[in-house]
């Protein structure tokens, strides 16, 4: 079994400071952030920016600033901008961070309700365009699946050529509009995925650690951090993502799996190095 890989998703775009006053904004408070979860043991720090009042953006430039401060903390950490953005945004904005030329970034392989009135869109013609974007500037998609027909998507497009073998996959479940949460669709995704294929779980909100354990005992990998989940247990806010990626650890330490460092993340992910 391979050592396992921590990403920490350190602030997303929804996430707000009035549900927990850790979640980082500015540029600092991002690098902060990004740098506690690294010493914790993350490897990857899966990347959304704000400005600094909170508002969501894909805006290049300010992806470029919250890189340069998160390389300047965690030198050798993989770091894995964001192609989804937040709901509305079009692709021509979504796709700035990729010309920053990132290791990873995420690639969404299907439409998903998001609540309410808000639907994330990911057309076929879109998930073709950004994986042939990556493709064409060396990055390695993080391939982001929220039901079993997204990974349908994935594994039809890479057999055309629009991903590349072989592909590493985020189980995002838990949200209102996709998969649920429960042992019997985690075992439902992971027996789906091409054979050489690898993947991370993403459990949302009081999901977040029950999702780890099962994937910690299943070869998997983990992701936490303020996007998915903002408490430590329950009631009880963390104080930053190094809190949530500390009991990762503690949890795979008991379950006998190794932390893979950052470079022990590159060759599990056949990463360039």
């Amino acid at each position: 079994m391979d050592k396992l890989i921590i990403t920490a998703a350190i602030c997303g775009a929804e996430v707000t400071k009035e549900q927990n006053p850790n979640v980082p904004y500015t540029v600092e408070e991002i690098g902060r952030e990004a740098e506690a979860a690294y010493k914790a043991g993350a490897s990857i720090i899966h990347l959304h920016v704000r400005y600094d009042d909170g508002t969501p953006t894909q805006d290049k430039e300010r992806f470029r600033l919250c890189m340069e401060e998160i390389k300047r903390r965690c030198p050798d950490v993989i770091v894995q901008p964001s192609t989804g953005g937040a709901v509305g945004m079009s692709i021509e904005e979504r796709l700035q961070p990729v010309e920053l030329l990132p290791e990873m970034a995420t690639l969404d392989c299907g439409t998903c309700n998001f609540g309410g009135d808000d639907i994330f869109v990911n057309t076929e013609n879109m998930i073709k365009a950004f994986g042939d974007k990556m493709i064409s500037l060396g990055i390695k998609p993080e391939v982001e699946v929220f039901d079993k027909g997204m990974i349908d998507m994935a594994v039809r497009l890479q057999k055309k050529g629009y991903i590349k073998a072989p592909m590493h996959f985020n189980f995002v479940m838990g949200v209102n509009g996709g998969i649920s949460a429960e042992p019997r669709d985690f075992t439902f995704m992971k027996d789906s995925i091409p054979h050489g294929s690898t993947f991370t779980v993403s459990g949302i909100g009081r999901n977040e650690f029950p999702m780890a354990v099962m994937s910690i005992i299943s070869g998997g990998h983990v992701r936490v951090g303020f996007e998915d989940n903002v408490y430590l247990s329950k009631g009880v806010l963390a104080k930053s993502n190094g809190e949530l990626v500390e009991k990762v650890v503690r949890l795979a330490k008991e379950l006998g799996r190794e932390i893979a460092s950052p470079a022990e993340t590159r060759q599990i992910l056949s990463l360039k190095i």
